[in-house]
């Protein structure tokens, strides 16, 4: 779930979701608070472990629309290339970079997942973040926010992890 930050009471996150809807998530103990930092294109090499949106452009290829470094501890997390929500036609690649040669127009990372592999165009200005630390206090009205809900025993949305936006930097996901 994608939205900004309506407001916080006591357990209790209040979010205005991207479509416009107003979601109440009950955050869970424990709660895992992270946010993201900007992280150079140029740093990612073979055996990163890395999380790429993408659209097909016309020509069939894939191209990114954002880039998430993962730490090493979540190597392995969501691997595969699947149907993504950023936006309509997106697909999430979850993989080990291969890969990485500078082209025409950014750079172009080759990604293996499971038994399969895709070739992922990296154009100028697009988004390349990491996780980084942060902290309940960092849940603000304003700031923007993605995090996975389930419902929890009493039928209503419950989350144990948000990412949100701090220093200016905001989730791409």
């Amino acid at each position: 779930m994608r939205g900004t930050i309506a407001s916080i009471d006591g357990n209790t996150l209040h979010v205005n979701h991207r479509d416009g809807s107003k979601l109440d998530v009950t955050l869970s103990d424990p709660l895992t608070v992270r946010t993201v930092k900007k992280v150079d294109l140029a740093s990612i090499e073979p055996n990163t472990y890395v999380g790429i949106a993408t659209k097909t452009a016309a020509d069939g290829k894939l191209t990114a629309l954002e880039v998430l470094v993962f730490p090493e501890a979540m190597r392995g997390a969501g691997e595969g290339h699947y149907a993504w929500d950023l936006e309509p036609g997106s697909m999430m690649t979850n993989g080990t970079v291969k890969g990485a040669v500078t082209a025409t127009s950014g750079r172009e990372l080759s990604i293996g997942h499971k038994d399969s592999s895709n070739t992922i165009s990296v154009p100028p200005g697009v988004p390349v973040v990491t996780f980084a630390p942060a902290e309940r206090a960092d849940l603000k009205s304003g700031a923007k926010v993605f995090f996975s809900a389930t419902k929890n025993a009493e039928g209503k949305l419950a989350t144990g992890s948000v990412t949100v936006e701090k220093d200016g930097v905001a989730p791409p996901m």
